[in-house]
Protein backbone atom coordinates (compact mmCIF):
# COMPACT_ATOMS: atom_id res chain seq x y z
CA UNK A 1 0.00 0.00 0.00
CA UNK A 2 1.38 3.42 -0.97
CA UNK A 3 1.22 6.61 1.06
CA UNK A 4 -1.74 8.00 -0.86
CA UNK A 5 -3.64 4.72 -0.46
CA UNK A 6 -2.97 4.82 3.28
CA UNK A 7 -4.15 8.46 3.41
CA UNK A 8 -7.43 7.56 1.68
CA UNK A 9 -7.94 4.62 4.05
CA UNK A 10 -7.71 6.72 7.24
CA UNK A 11 -9.09 10.03 5.90
CA UNK A 12 -12.80 9.49 6.81
CA UNK A 13 -11.98 7.80 10.12
CA UNK A 14 -9.76 10.71 11.13
CA UNK A 15 -12.40 13.34 10.23
CA UNK A 16 -15.13 11.53 12.26
CA UNK A 17 -12.98 10.82 15.34
CA UNK A 18 -12.89 12.93 18.51
CA UNK A 19 -9.80 14.97 19.38
CA UNK A 20 -8.12 12.30 21.53
CA UNK A 21 -8.51 9.62 18.83
CA UNK A 22 -7.31 12.05 16.17
CA UNK A 23 -4.02 12.43 18.01
CA UNK A 24 -3.42 8.67 17.99
CA UNK A 25 -4.33 8.36 14.30
CA UNK A 26 -2.01 11.26 13.53
CA UNK A 27 0.86 9.66 15.47
CA UNK A 28 0.40 6.42 13.57
CA UNK A 29 0.15 8.26 10.22
CA UNK A 30 3.42 10.13 10.83
CA UNK A 31 5.19 6.96 11.98
CA UNK A 32 4.06 4.84 9.01
CA UNK A 33 4.58 7.46 6.27
CA UNK A 34 7.53 9.28 7.86
CA UNK A 35 5.77 12.63 7.50
CA UNK A 36 6.33 15.83 9.42
CA UNK A 37 3.44 16.29 11.83
CA UNK A 38 2.36 19.68 10.47
CA UNK A 39 2.40 18.33 6.92
CA UNK A 40 0.35 15.30 7.98
CA UNK A 41 -2.25 17.60 9.62
CA UNK A 42 -2.57 19.61 6.41
CA UNK A 43 -3.13 16.42 4.40
CA UNK A 44 -5.77 15.06 6.74
CA UNK A 45 -7.59 18.41 7.06
CA UNK A 46 -7.31 19.18 3.36
CA UNK A 47 -9.49 18.07 0.45
CA UNK A 48 -10.28 14.39 0.00
CA UNK A 49 -7.46 12.63 -1.88
CA UNK A 50 -8.54 11.39 -5.29
CA UNK A 51 -8.26 7.72 -6.15
CA UNK A 52 -6.74 8.57 -9.50
CA UNK A 53 -5.21 12.04 -9.36
CA UNK A 54 -5.17 13.97 -12.60
CA UNK A 55 -1.73 13.85 -14.20
CA UNK A 56 -0.02 17.20 -14.23
CA UNK A 57 -0.07 18.73 -17.70
CA UNK A 58 3.45 18.74 -19.05
CA UNK A 59 4.52 21.82 -20.95
CA UNK A 60 7.20 21.50 -23.57
CA UNK A 61 9.97 24.05 -23.97
CA UNK A 62 8.93 27.26 -25.74
CA UNK A 63 12.37 27.75 -27.28
CA UNK A 64 13.98 24.97 -29.27
CA UNK A 65 17.61 23.97 -29.65
CA UNK A 66 18.15 26.29 -32.63
CA UNK A 67 17.15 29.36 -30.59
CA UNK A 68 19.46 28.44 -27.72
CA UNK A 69 22.36 27.65 -30.08
CA UNK A 70 22.02 31.08 -31.71
CA UNK A 71 21.86 32.66 -28.26
CA UNK A 72 25.00 30.79 -27.18
CA UNK A 73 26.93 32.08 -30.21
CA UNK A 74 26.18 35.67 -29.17
CA UNK A 75 26.72 34.96 -25.45
CA UNK A 76 30.18 33.50 -25.99
CA UNK A 77 31.30 36.21 -28.43
CA UNK A 78 30.17 38.96 -26.04
CA UNK A 79 32.14 37.52 -23.12
CA UNK A 80 29.36 35.71 -21.20
CA UNK A 81 27.33 38.76 -20.08
CA UNK A 82 24.54 38.74 -17.52
CA UNK A 83 21.14 37.77 -18.98
CA UNK A 84 19.67 41.29 -18.67
CA UNK A 85 22.62 42.74 -20.59
CA UNK A 86 22.51 39.89 -23.11
CA UNK A 87 18.84 40.63 -23.78
CA UNK A 88 19.65 44.33 -24.28
CA UNK A 89 22.45 43.67 -26.77
CA UNK A 90 20.38 41.36 -28.98
CA UNK A 91 19.02 44.12 -31.29
CA UNK A 92 22.50 45.64 -31.62
CA UNK A 93 24.25 42.35 -32.48
CA UNK A 94 21.43 40.75 -34.49
CA UNK A 95 22.43 42.12 -37.96
CA UNK A 96 25.89 40.56 -37.52
CA UNK A 97 24.48 37.35 -36.03
CA UNK A 98 22.52 36.79 -39.25
CA UNK A 99 25.83 36.45 -41.10
CA UNK A 100 26.90 33.56 -38.85
CA UNK A 101 23.65 31.75 -38.04
CA UNK A 102 20.82 30.79 -40.38
CA UNK A 103 18.06 32.85 -38.77
CA UNK A 104 14.53 32.19 -40.04
CA UNK A 105 11.82 34.80 -39.29
CA UNK A 106 10.40 32.49 -36.60
CA UNK A 107 13.79 31.97 -35.00
CA UNK A 108 14.52 35.70 -35.01
CA UNK A 109 11.10 36.45 -33.50
CA UNK A 110 11.78 33.98 -30.67
CA UNK A 111 15.21 35.48 -30.04
CA UNK A 112 13.65 38.91 -29.63
CA UNK A 113 10.90 37.55 -27.36
CA UNK A 114 12.97 35.43 -24.94
CA UNK A 115 13.09 36.91 -21.42
CA UNK A 116 16.21 37.38 -19.26
CA UNK A 117 14.89 34.84 -16.75
CA UNK A 118 14.39 32.27 -19.49
CA UNK A 119 17.91 33.00 -20.76
CA UNK A 120 19.25 32.21 -17.27
CA UNK A 121 17.37 28.91 -17.18
CA UNK A 122 18.37 27.76 -20.66
CA UNK A 123 22.05 28.68 -20.24
CA UNK A 124 22.29 27.15 -16.76
CA UNK A 125 24.06 24.00 -17.90
CA UNK A 126 26.69 25.97 -19.81
CA UNK A 127 27.69 28.31 -17.03
CA UNK A 128 30.82 27.68 -15.06
CA UNK A 129 31.62 28.98 -11.63
CA UNK A 130 34.68 31.20 -11.82
CA UNK A 131 37.00 31.31 -8.89
CA UNK A 132 37.26 34.74 -7.31
CA UNK A 133 40.71 35.81 -6.18
CA UNK A 134 41.81 38.71 -4.05
CA UNK A 135 43.86 41.28 -5.86
CA UNK A 136 45.44 44.66 -5.33
CA UNK A 137 48.92 45.90 -4.49
CA UNK A 138 48.07 49.39 -3.25
CA UNK A 139 50.69 51.07 -1.11
CA UNK A 140 49.15 53.92 0.91
CA UNK A 141 50.34 57.40 0.05
CA UNK A 142 50.68 59.81 2.97
CA UNK A 143 52.54 62.79 1.53
CA UNK A 144 49.50 64.71 0.23
CA UNK A 145 46.71 62.86 2.00
CA UNK A 146 45.53 65.91 3.93
CA UNK A 147 45.63 68.16 0.84
CA UNK A 148 43.24 66.02 -1.23
CA UNK A 149 39.62 66.08 0.00
CA UNK A 150 37.76 62.85 0.79
CA UNK A 151 34.61 62.26 -1.20
CA UNK A 152 32.03 61.03 1.29
CA UNK A 153 28.76 61.58 -0.64
CA UNK A 154 27.37 59.37 -3.38
CA UNK A 155 27.77 60.33 -7.02
CA UNK A 156 24.77 62.32 -8.22
CA UNK A 157 25.82 63.63 -11.62
CA UNK A 158 23.82 64.13 -14.81
CA UNK A 159 26.68 64.95 -17.18
CA UNK A 160 29.79 63.07 -18.32
CA UNK A 161 33.28 63.93 -17.11
CA UNK A 162 33.13 62.85 -13.45
CA UNK A 163 35.27 59.73 -13.16
CA UNK A 164 36.90 57.19 -10.84
CA UNK A 165 40.42 55.86 -11.45
CA UNK A 166 42.37 52.86 -10.16
CA UNK A 167 45.26 50.52 -10.93
CA UNK A 168 45.07 46.74 -11.41
CA UNK A 169 48.38 44.98 -10.74
CA UNK A 170 49.75 42.24 -12.98
CA UNK A 171 52.27 40.87 -10.48
CA UNK A 172 51.18 37.24 -10.48
CA UNK A 173 52.09 35.49 -7.23
CA UNK A 174 55.21 37.60 -6.69
CA UNK A 175 55.10 41.35 -6.04
CA UNK A 176 58.85 41.85 -6.18
CA UNK A 177 60.47 44.12 -8.75
CA UNK A 178 58.72 46.16 -11.41
CA UNK A 179 55.67 44.81 -13.22
CA UNK A 180 52.79 46.04 -15.35
CA UNK A 181 49.59 47.67 -14.15
CA UNK A 182 46.34 48.38 -15.97
CA UNK A 183 45.27 51.97 -15.36
CA UNK A 184 41.46 52.15 -15.40
CA UNK A 185 39.22 55.22 -15.73
CA UNK A 186 35.42 55.05 -15.80
CA UNK A 187 32.85 57.79 -16.18
CA UNK A 188 30.04 57.73 -13.62
CA UNK A 189 27.18 59.03 -15.76
CA UNK A 190 27.81 57.20 -19.06
CA UNK A 191 29.91 54.23 -17.74
CA UNK A 192 32.42 54.99 -20.54
CA UNK A 193 35.74 53.31 -19.68
CA UNK A 194 39.30 53.88 -20.85
CA UNK A 195 42.26 51.65 -19.90
CA UNK A 196 46.00 51.96 -20.42
CA UNK A 197 48.90 49.75 -19.33
CA UNK A 198 51.91 51.19 -17.48
CA UNK A 199 55.13 49.53 -16.33
CA UNK A 200 55.53 50.18 -12.62
CA UNK A 201 53.67 52.83 -10.62
CA UNK A 202 55.96 55.79 -11.20
CA UNK A 203 54.45 59.27 -11.03
CA UNK A 204 55.52 60.16 -14.59
CA UNK A 205 54.00 57.02 -16.11
CA UNK A 206 50.70 57.46 -14.27
CA UNK A 207 50.44 61.10 -15.34
CA UNK A 208 51.22 60.20 -18.97
CA UNK A 209 48.57 57.44 -18.90
CA UNK A 210 45.94 59.80 -17.47
CA UNK A 211 46.69 62.47 -20.05
CA UNK A 212 46.47 59.95 -22.90
CA UNK A 213 43.10 58.71 -21.66
CA UNK A 214 41.88 62.30 -21.23
CA UNK A 215 42.67 63.01 -24.88
CA UNK A 216 40.85 59.82 -25.96
CA UNK A 217 37.64 60.60 -24.04
CA UNK A 218 34.75 61.87 -26.20
CA UNK A 219 33.93 64.43 -23.49
CA UNK A 220 35.82 66.82 -21.22
CA UNK A 221 37.38 65.38 -18.05
CA UNK A 222 35.97 67.35 -15.08
CA UNK A 223 36.88 65.30 -12.00
CA UNK A 224 38.77 62.21 -10.87
CA UNK A 225 38.33 60.20 -7.67
CA UNK A 226 41.00 57.70 -6.59
CA UNK A 227 41.98 55.49 -3.68
CA UNK A 228 44.79 56.43 -1.29
CA UNK A 229 47.65 54.83 -3.24
CA UNK A 230 50.92 56.73 -3.53
CA UNK A 231 50.71 56.41 -7.32
CA UNK A 232 47.88 58.98 -7.20
CA UNK A 233 48.63 61.04 -4.08
CA UNK A 234 51.72 62.79 -5.43
CA UNK A 235 52.78 66.28 -6.49
CA UNK A 236 52.87 65.46 -10.21
CA UNK A 237 49.20 64.50 -10.40
CA UNK A 238 48.03 67.25 -8.03
CA UNK A 239 49.80 69.97 -10.03
CA UNK A 240 48.45 68.57 -13.29
CA UNK A 241 44.85 68.54 -12.01
CA UNK A 242 45.13 72.10 -10.74
CA UNK A 243 46.60 73.33 -14.03
CA UNK A 244 43.86 71.58 -16.08
CA UNK A 245 41.07 72.55 -13.62
CA UNK A 246 40.26 68.91 -12.85
CA UNK A 247 38.66 68.26 -9.45
CA UNK A 248 40.69 65.68 -7.49
CA UNK A 249 39.15 63.72 -4.59
CA UNK A 250 39.93 60.44 -2.87
CA UNK A 251 38.03 57.70 -1.05
CA UNK A 252 38.38 56.71 2.57
CA UNK A 253 41.20 54.29 3.45
CA UNK A 254 40.18 50.62 3.46
CA UNK A 255 36.70 51.46 2.07
CA UNK A 256 36.53 49.92 -1.40
CA UNK A 257 32.82 50.75 -1.63
CA UNK A 258 33.82 54.41 -2.00
CA UNK A 259 35.20 53.46 -5.43
CA UNK A 260 32.63 50.80 -6.30
CA UNK A 261 32.23 51.88 -9.94
CA UNK A 262 35.89 51.45 -10.84
CA UNK A 263 36.25 48.27 -8.76
CA UNK A 264 33.53 46.70 -10.89
CA UNK A 265 35.30 47.78 -14.10
CA UNK A 266 38.56 46.35 -12.76
CA UNK A 267 36.89 42.94 -12.95
CA UNK A 268 34.95 43.20 -16.23
CA UNK A 269 37.57 45.11 -18.24
CA UNK A 270 40.83 43.65 -16.87
CA UNK A 271 40.74 40.63 -14.54
CA UNK A 272 38.09 38.72 -16.46
CA UNK A 273 40.17 39.03 -19.66
CA UNK A 274 43.82 39.28 -18.63
CA UNK A 275 43.69 37.17 -15.46
CA UNK A 276 46.24 37.14 -12.63
CA UNK A 277 49.48 36.27 -14.44
CA UNK A 278 52.64 38.35 -14.07
CA UNK A 279 53.66 40.71 -16.88
CA UNK A 280 56.90 42.60 -16.34
CA UNK A 281 58.26 43.41 -19.79
CA UNK A 282 57.93 46.40 -22.12
CA UNK A 283 56.70 44.02 -24.84
CA UNK A 284 53.78 42.88 -22.67
CA UNK A 285 52.87 46.48 -21.84
CA UNK A 286 52.94 47.30 -25.57
CA UNK A 287 50.58 44.44 -26.41
CA UNK A 288 48.24 45.38 -23.55
CA UNK A 289 48.05 48.96 -24.79
CA UNK A 290 47.44 47.76 -28.34
CA UNK A 291 44.40 45.88 -27.04
CA UNK A 292 43.19 48.63 -24.71
CA UNK A 293 43.45 51.45 -27.25
CA UNK A 294 41.66 49.68 -30.08
CA UNK A 295 39.45 46.56 -29.99
CA UNK A 296 38.63 46.36 -26.28
CA UNK A 297 37.78 50.07 -26.13
CA UNK A 298 35.30 49.66 -28.99
CA UNK A 299 33.80 46.44 -27.65
CA UNK A 300 33.13 47.72 -24.14
CA UNK A 301 31.95 51.23 -25.00
CA UNK A 302 30.07 50.67 -28.26
CA UNK A 303 28.65 47.14 -28.04
CA UNK A 304 28.36 46.13 -24.36
CA UNK A 305 25.28 47.41 -22.48
CA UNK A 306 25.57 48.05 -18.75
CA UNK A 307 23.03 48.77 -16.02
CA UNK A 308 23.15 51.55 -13.43
CA UNK A 309 21.73 51.50 -9.92
CA UNK A 310 18.99 54.13 -9.66
CA UNK A 311 17.90 53.76 -6.04
CA UNK A 312 17.58 51.43 -3.08
CA UNK A 313 14.54 50.88 -0.89
CA UNK A 314 14.01 48.67 2.10
CA UNK A 315 11.04 46.30 2.16
CA UNK A 316 10.93 44.67 5.57
CA UNK A 317 14.30 43.03 6.09
CA UNK A 318 15.19 43.03 2.40
CA UNK A 319 17.04 45.75 0.50
CA UNK A 320 15.52 46.15 -2.96
CA UNK A 321 17.68 47.64 -5.72
CA UNK A 322 16.16 49.33 -8.74
CA UNK A 323 18.23 49.54 -11.93
CA UNK A 324 17.75 51.48 -15.15
CA UNK A 325 17.39 49.74 -18.50
CA UNK A 326 20.64 48.39 -19.99
CA UNK A 327 22.37 50.78 -22.40
CA UNK A 328 25.79 50.97 -23.97
CA UNK A 329 28.07 53.84 -22.86
CA UNK A 330 27.78 55.31 -26.36
CA UNK A 331 23.97 55.36 -26.16
CA UNK A 332 24.13 57.10 -22.78
CA UNK A 333 26.63 59.58 -24.20
CA UNK A 334 24.39 60.26 -27.20
CA UNK A 335 21.57 61.33 -24.86
CA UNK A 336 23.79 63.83 -22.99
CA UNK A 337 23.79 67.55 -23.60
CA UNK A 338 26.93 69.57 -24.16
CA UNK A 339 29.04 66.75 -25.65
CA UNK A 340 31.04 66.96 -28.86
CA UNK A 341 28.45 65.87 -31.46
CA UNK A 342 31.15 65.41 -34.09
CA UNK A 343 32.89 62.76 -31.98
CA UNK A 344 29.60 61.10 -31.04
CA UNK A 345 28.44 60.88 -34.66
CA UNK A 346 31.81 59.50 -35.69
CA UNK A 347 31.50 56.79 -33.02
CA UNK A 348 27.97 55.96 -34.18
CA UNK A 349 29.17 55.55 -37.77
CA UNK A 350 32.03 53.38 -36.53
CA UNK A 351 29.62 51.13 -34.63
CA UNK A 352 27.35 50.76 -37.64
CA UNK A 353 30.23 49.46 -39.77
CA UNK A 354 32.05 47.32 -37.16
CA UNK A 355 31.30 43.62 -36.83
CA UNK A 356 31.25 42.81 -33.06
CA UNK A 357 31.85 39.10 -33.71
CA UNK A 358 35.02 39.90 -35.68
CA UNK A 359 35.97 42.33 -32.90
CA UNK A 360 35.59 39.55 -30.32
CA UNK A 361 37.72 37.20 -32.42
CA UNK A 362 40.50 39.79 -32.67
CA UNK A 363 40.35 40.40 -28.92
CA UNK A 364 40.77 36.67 -28.25
CA UNK A 365 43.79 36.51 -30.56
CA UNK A 366 45.45 39.48 -28.89
CA UNK A 367 44.80 38.05 -25.42
CA UNK A 368 46.50 34.81 -26.52
CA UNK A 369 49.54 36.80 -27.66
CA UNK A 370 49.61 38.67 -24.33
CA UNK A 371 49.33 35.41 -22.35
CA UNK A 372 52.39 34.09 -24.18
CA UNK A 373 54.47 36.82 -22.49
CA UNK A 374 53.38 35.97 -18.94
CA UNK A 375 56.41 35.41 -16.69
CA UNK A 376 56.71 32.15 -14.81
CA UNK A 377 57.89 31.83 -11.23
CA UNK A 378 61.45 31.07 -12.41
CA UNK A 379 61.56 34.31 -14.38
CA UNK A 380 61.30 32.68 -17.82
CA UNK A 381 58.69 33.64 -20.37
CA UNK A 382 56.33 31.29 -22.17
CA UNK A 383 56.90 31.31 -25.90
CA UNK A 384 54.34 29.79 -28.26
CA UNK A 385 54.35 29.18 -31.97
CA UNK A 386 51.82 31.98 -32.35
CA UNK A 387 54.44 34.52 -31.25
CA UNK A 388 57.11 33.20 -33.64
Amino acid sequence: MGRRDYLRAIYDRYRRSPAEAKGKILDEFCRVCDYNRKYAVRLLNGPRPEAHPRPRRSRGPSYGRAVIQALVVLWEAAGYPWSVRLKAMLPLWLPWLRQRVDLTPTLERQLRAISPRQIDRRLQSRKRVLRRRLYGRTKPGTLLKHHIPIKTDHWDVTAPGFTEIDLVSHSGDCAEGEFAHSFNLTDIHTTWTETRAVLGKGETGILAGLEEMRQALPFALCAIDSDNGSEFLNHHLVRHCRAEKIQFTRGRPYKKDDNAHIEQKNWTHVRKLIGWDRYDSAAAVGLLNDLYRHELRLMMNLFQPSVKLLRKRRVGSRLMRVYDRPQTPLDRLRACRGVDRTKVNELLRLRATTDPFELARTIDKKIDRIAALASRRDGATRVTSQMA
